[in-house]
């Protein structure tokens, strides 16, 4: 069996990467067609971490760290699942039951517990932290969490954030 592990190669040509089996490949799409042909995941390349900014380094989004294609492509299609299912419609109504503030696990566990949906069937924390933020975005309701943790100078992460429900000035 050969063995396929994809790498970026520095000093040859920016966008030139190059497979265990011995294959150079032109261009991060020819990577990405490679690494799929393989059964590896096409984001990753089968290393199973990402690096979405300098310095931070977690497990690949897109295959569940586990560096294959099968598993990429059941989590893509549990993403695309939960956006059927968890609708602007439904996150909203939950907001609307809380008077003050209420945390993102908290509403994310009241949708998965609304749809009847098990624990670890679709990415539903994911999906909810989505629409919030959408609700955010357009007025709906105000974050109250500060970050907790600076990544660099341009990036904060929020474990699980604070919100509550926008209240009109009433001028």
């Amino acid at each position: 069996m050969t063995k396929h592990a994809i790498s970026p190669q520095a000093g040859i040509l920016d966008d030139t990467y190059a497979c265990d089996c011995g294959a150079v490949l032109a261009g991060r799409m020819t990577a990405e067609v490679h690494a799929a042909e393989n059964g590896l995941c096409s984001a990753c390349f089968g290393s199973t971490v990402e690096y979405p900014v300098p310095g931070l380094r977690r497990p690949c989004t897109s295959c569940a760290g586990t560096g294959r294609r099968r598993e990429q492509v059941a989590w893509q299609l549990a993403h695309a699942e939960a956006e059927h299912m968890i609708t602007m419609a439904v996150v909203r109504g939950v907001v609307d039951r809380y008077d003050g503030p209420f945390r993102l696990s908290e509403i994310a566990d009241a949708v998965r517990d609304g749809l009847g949906l098990p624990p670890g069937r679709l990415p539903v924390g994911p999906r909810v932290r989505d629409l919030l933020l959408e609700l955010q975005a357009v007025g709906e309701i105000t974050m109250l969490s500060a970050p907790d943790e600076m990544i660099g100078t341009d990036m904060v992460l929020y474990r699980d954030p604070q919100w509550q429900r926008a209240r009109s000035l009433g001028f």
